[in-house]
């Protein structure tokens, strides 16, 4: 199959480019600079700007752009944070609505989207957005495959939680206090931290994208949701370092502004649309997915 890829140079981007390539896929990976190969092509979604002649040929474009959410969110920031999914998601959905061979259209999105804190409640793909500033990015968001899907094309929206690899950034920001000897839960701990392993993302991805039934949201998170405290226990299991350590909500809320809520809220997602379909994780608890993060 032939993928279109935004969003290649990412931590995401990259690991996708490689596991497609490794099976034979043609991968071309969309870039704001001059091409320095045949694997890449120029684009500028700022300006909807891409080159249908290029892609009219592809079976799969996926948007795995977007700035890096880890940071405070200052109104400015806010705005680079919602354009930089937004215009990217837009000029694929455009492009994609004019060729004459319908590909599909996978974006990234975010568990996020059902709000900052939604307790015990069991989230499935039916639940509906929540309130909040990361519920209406991931509103816009998704909003911006519409193009595609008015025009028949199959869109589908990857509702991610935080994926778990050795090299991930979230993930080595996640076990820097354990190395540390400083581990331990975020405030209460009994929020629900949905995360997936970054071979089950992949995987996820892929079958997707292979699998002609799954439109819509797709919820991309571990089928046993987990606490923060069973994922700090797993961590410091893994690590063999204790996991003792509370950082208390208000210091995170300090020191992290509005972003302390990504840790602090709980979403207990559950994949149900991609367990229907009969996808199977390859590590479907917290202790797997952690350990094999630690070798991944």
């Amino acid at each position: 199959m032939k993928y279109v890829l935004a969003g290649a140079s990412g931590f995401l981007g990259q690991s996708l480019a490689r596991d497609l390539a490794a099976d034979d896929h043609d991968v071309i990976r969309l870039v704001r600079h001059t091409p320095s190969g045949p694997g890449e092509l120029q684009w500028d979604p700022a300006r909807g700007q891409l080159d249908l002649t290029a892609i009219a040929d592809a079976d799969v474009l996926v948007n795995l752009a977007g700035a890096n959410i880890g940071r405070p969110w200052t109104p400015t920031y806010r705005k680079v944070l919602r354009e930089s999914r937004v215009t990217t998601t837009a000029t694929l959905a455009n492009a994609a609505a004019q060729l004459d061979r319908r590909p599909a259209l996978l974006t990234q999105s975010g568990v996020g989207g059902y709000g900052l804190d939604c307790g015990n409640e069991i989230l499935t793909e039916d639940s509906p957005l929540g309130d909040g500033f990361l519920a209406d990015v991931v509103r816009v968001w998704e909003g911006a495959l519409e193009p595609a899907r008015a025009a028949g094309c199959r869109v589908a929206a990857l509702r991610t939680g935080v994926v778990l690899a050795r090299k991930a950034p979230a993930f080595q920001l996640l076990t820097l206090p354990f190395r540390l000897g400083l581990g331990g839960r975020f405030g209460s701990g009994k929020q629900y931290f949905p995360v997936v392993s970054l071979t089950d993302w992949l995987r996820a991805v892929r079958f997707v994208a292979d699998h002609e039934t799954l439109t819509g949201p797709v919820n991309v998170t571990l089928p046993t949701p987990a606490t923060n405290a069973e994922i700090a226990q797993a961590i410091g299991t893994a690590l063999h370092r204790p996991a003792v350590i509370p950082v208390p909500a208000a210091v995170m809320r300090l020191a992290l502004g509005e972003f302390a809520w990504e840790l602090l809220g709980s979403n207990r997602a559950l994949p149900t649309r991609l367990e229907s379909a009969a996808f199977t994780f390859t590590h479907p608890t917290a202790p797997d997915a952690v350990t094999a993060a630690l070798t991944t």
